[in-house]
């Protein structure tokens, strides 16, 4: 059995709005944490209707492949608004909901039943031993950190092997039709939606077609990624042709 260790971290520090940012963060990353900072309010909704109402969908796909159980001691990471947090503990799981910003986690808290716990931090750098929880998830995660694979290795650290881990993300259609009316709605539908809503959503729309698209296509099997940080069984659900991705795969015994 691996020794329980916490892991070091640099302090972090906070923005004017709260959102716990590290001492050392990335163009990339202070990007994130600007761009997010004036959603919440509207979060849920306006993520539904940018998504045609398939964000919800894809969530509930996610929940049942970690298939949560009753005591089930379950992280959600990137919780934002807390909507998987909410869906798990609905299963009788005890969660900790993670997440950098503050304006988000307030919105959760709001929601919250009982055996949701919220915790201020980042994914980089969790606050928990290894193996400390039974599973994990994580929504629209890995574009917004500078390394993904080394946060995927993060993220197993904490599961106890044979726990099972999670993941919604954007997708990119392969198919060619396909993909020309999706670059269409990623490229001018969601600015057009976002200008509806508010400047901060509008900058949103702007950002996200383009941004997944450059993931994807840096990140073309993110299963390997998955494997190299310590987790097999990886499964690859492609839904809403392709326009979101579900994954999910079991912790192994041996570490990343």
């Amino acid at each position: 059995m691996r020794a329980s260790r916490w892991p070091s971290f640099t302090p972090p520090r906070r923005t004017l709005g709260g959102t716990v940012e590290s001492a050392a963060a990335s163009p990339r990353k202070r990007h994130a944490l600007q761009l997010f900072e004036g959603l919440p309010p509207r979060y849920d909704r306006t993520g539904a209707v940018m998504s045609f109402g398939q964000d919800p969908r894809w969530r509930a796909a996610m929940v049942n492949a970690v298939d949560p159980r009753p005591g089930q001691r379950i992280l959600d990471v990137a919780t934002g608004t807390g909507m998987v947090a909410r869906a798990l503990a609905a299963r009788g799981a005890i969660v900790t909901a993670l997440d950098q910003s503050a304006a988000m986690l307030a919105v959760a808290r709001a929601h919250a039943p009982a055996n949701v716990t919220f915790v201020q931090g980042e994914a980089e750098r969790l606050p928990f031993a290894d193996a400390s929880f039974d599973a994990l998830t994580f929504t629209y995660l890995l574009r917004y950190v500078d390394d993904p694979a080394a946060t995927l290795a993060e993220l197993a650290r904490v599961v106890k092997p044979g726990g099972r881990i999670g993941m919604v993300e954007f997708g990119a259609p392969g198919n060619p039709v396909l993909k020309a009316l999706w670059r269409i709605h990623t490229r001018v539908g969601l600015p057009l939606i976002g200008r509806l809503i508010s400047p901060a959503w509008y900058e949103v729309g702007r950002f996200l077609g383009p941004n997944i698209e450059q993931f994807h296509t840096a990140h073309p099997d993110l299963a390997a990624l998955w494997r190299a940080a310590g987790v097999a069984e990886v499964d690859a659900r492609p839904m809403s042709f392709g326009a979101g991705l579900v994954m999910s795969g079991v912790r192994d015994g041996h570490g990343a």
